[in-house]
């Protein structure tokens, strides 16, 4: 693309002009020829995780590839109302992002392969008065590779992880619309149970290796219809895009087979919620910089421990994010359930915010399947800068039941127990306010501040039964 003489390179600009892009267009151009293309969604995820985007016939692959797509910038908030009737984030006075492909993530659709998929990077549109081109800050991808690549350059480590996405597959009723009704019995790492499931599971492995996941686990969990699967973990950038993709390769499995996956955190009371621990560590070029650096081989390295001591000191903030619902809360209310309620952390304990589960990583717990992980491996990050660069001092771990550990008088800090709490902990918290820069925080907020006061605002079943008949 050619520019003005004395006129600043834009970001998009530079994005499509990065060395080697031509030659990456031609090698999907051969892909779609070979595969027989139609077809392609340009596609990339809101504030909340759902995929958004354009479906393109795949004849304009080379246009798309230069100049992009453009869609309103409400639609990184699912263009969706307040309960005012205002649209969250923008305007309908407000300018059309442009999505850009990028072409080392274009796969075809192992489902159907007439259409394809590619991931895209969102920009300002190219006539706003206001650094036109420019990087879209309520793109909540485009946020975390660009926050990674900024801790990276700034420290030398990179974000690695791996998420265990727990879910519920229920029945559907005759009218084809979910039943609150797990197709199994809930009982865990029954392989009975997990057989029952197994077409399902055959189907999103095949699709998911086939759009590039390592699968390498699964069993059935502890509540009705409940299994995870998991996949191998990764550059923290690419496990969110893995986990897009697994959640909507699980959508297509439910269209085929009649049932309907379930990633809502808390359907049922009385067994476990849908989690989504996030593992992770923190590497430098090829070595992990967590593995213990004493004698000592459950301890983390002194870089871990104050990494450690960054999430504990910002899990107020981060719970806002990683717990992102109304519906959320029900799993921490629930009791009973190795909910991880307490700011605390140990070796191999279920009942502490985070455990040390394997040498070399830790298990961050206080997040559930309704996340978008973006965001929370993007508030990881900067959490974690925060504790290394203050030198934070985790404590020592906690080996014992953290109930026991309180009732023998130990004090332990609970983290946000309704989702109110955590946002006004995440309004107060300057640090993790880093992960959603520019546009993403008011985005973030407007939207969730109005889901809270919606839930305020709404007389439930609950409520009725409680009260109605309240006097005389």
């Amino acid at each position: 693309m050619a520019v003005a003489e004395g006129t600043a390179v834009t970001d998009l600009e530079h994005f499509v002009g990065q060395d080697g892009r031509d030659e990456q267009v031609a090698r999907v151009r051969e892909l779609i020829e070979l595969e027989q293309v139609q077809y392609v969604y340009y596609q990339f995820p809101s504030v909340t995780g759902r995929i958004m985007g354009k479906g393109v016939p795949a004849n304009h692959w080379e246009s798309m590839a230069e100049k992009g797509f453009q869609l309103v910038y409400g639609s990184t908030a699912n263009l969706f109302t307040d309960r005012h009737g205002n649209y969250i984030g923008y305007g309908p006075e407000a300018a059309e992002l442009v999505g850009m492909p990028e072409p080392d993530t274009f796969a075809v659709l192992p489902w159907d392969r007439r259409v394809a998929r590619v991931w895209c990077t969102c920009f300002r549109n190219r006539e706003e008065r206001d650094n036109p081109g420019g990087f879209l800050t309520s793109d909540s991808r485009g946020n975390l590779y660009r926050l990674q690549a900024k801790f990276e350059a700034e420290t030398g480590l990179h974000l690695r992880a791996g998420t265990e996405p727990e879910m519920m597959w229920l029945k559907l009723k005759e009218d084809g619309t979910p039943d609150v009704r797990g197709v199994t019995k809930p009982f865990c790492y029954h392989i009975d149970q997990f057989s029952e499931l197994q077409p399902v599971i055959h189907k999103v492995i095949e699709y998911g290796q086939a759009l590039g996941l390592d699968m390498i686990q699964g069993d059935h969990e502890d509540a009705p219809g409940q299994i995870e699967l998991n996949f191998g973990f990764d550059r923290a950038e690419r496990t969110a895009d893995n986990l897009s993709t697994f959640r909507q390769v699980c959508k297509q499995v439910g269209r085929e087979l009649g049932v309907f996956p379930c990633f809502m955190p808390k359907p049922f009371m009385g067994v476990s919620a849908n989690g989504c621990h996030h593992n992770i560590s923190l590497w430098r070029e090829g070595e992990n910089a967590f593995l213990p650096d004493t004698d000592d081989q459950q301890r983390p390295s002194q870089l871990g421990l104050w990494a450690i001591g960054g999430i504990i000191e910002h899990l107020g903030a981060l719970t806002a994010i990683t717990a992102s619902t109304i519906n959320s809360y029900r799993r921490l209310w629930d009791t009973g359930f190795w909910a991880p309620v307490f700011a605390d952390w140990g070796y191999q304990n279920r009942t502490t915010a985070l455990r040390v589960s394997a040498p070399g990583r830790f298990e961050y717990r206080s997040v559930d399947s309704a996340v978008n992980p973006y965001l929370s491996l993007a508030a990881l990050i900067v959490a974690m800068k925060d504790g290394i660069d203050r030198k934070l001092d985790p404590g020592d771990p906690e080996e014992r039941n953290i109930y026991e550990a309180m009732e023998a008088g130990k004090q332990v800090k609970r983290i946000p127990m309704t989702f109110g709490d955590a946002l006004d902990a995440l309004e107060a918290d300057e640090v993790v306010k880093e992960a959603l820069p520019g546009d993403m925080y008011r985005v973030f907020m407007h939207y969730k501040r109005d889901e809270w006061e919606r839930y305020c605002a709404t007389v439930s079943d609950w409520d009725v039964e409680e009260y109605l008949d309240v006097l005389p």
